[in-house]
């Protein structure tokens, strides 16, 4: 199984989540067995080696991916929540949306100034969010090795938004 054959997994839903979108759904990729052993790999292979000390992943997808690529890596994970979620003292990041704002939350003691982490999603569309997990990252104090996610949406330039870390991005399966 190689790339390619991933893609073929991603199936288009179109209007979803609102009339215009086309929603790139990988449960099938998902239920696959080989299919998300390749994927994982896939997103974890270029940071062999990098000394990632933690992996930090949003939800709900990037707990997918992020707690495999951890353990792939021999990396600890940290979750990063929506508001509210979160039991104890936590740092805090507004970020914009097409629609409107929205708001990411990190335990306040989960990353220690200095600790490489990589940052892993399922899709890089246009970078809004992952922006607001670069920024809050760096709040905190933390070294960005890398940022891996499965799902590269070129035509929206999410890359562009994240700024110097667009370079550090890779991209499993481009559309």
């Amino acid at each position: 199984m190689h790339e390619t054959e991933l893609q073929k997994l991603i199936l288009d839903v179109a209007d979803f989540p609102k009339p215009g979108v086309t929603f790139k759904d990988m449960t099938p990729l998902l239920s696959d067995p080989a299919a998300l052993a390749l994927a994982v790999e896939l997103m974890a292979n270029p940071y062999r080696g990098k000394g990632v000390e933690l992996v930090v992943g949003a939800e709900s997808r990037g707990f997918i991916f992020g707690t495999a690529i951890a353990q792939s890596l021999s990396a600890g994970f940290v979750p990063v929540r929506k508001p509210g979620k979160l039991p104890r003292a936590v740092h805090g990041m507004d970020y914009d949306l097409e629609y409107g704002t929205d708001r990411l939350e990190i335990h306040a003691d989960a990353i220690k100034p200095g600790q490489k982490i990589l940052l892993v999603d399922d899709v890089l569309a246009t970078g809004g969010t992952m922006r607001a997990k670069c920024d809050l990252a760096e709040k905190i104090g933390a070294e960005i090795v890398g940022i891996a996610v499965l799902i590269e949406l070129t035509f929206l330039g999410g890359r562009a938004k994240l700024g110097k870390h667009g370079e550090g991005v890779h991209g499993v399966v481009k559309f």
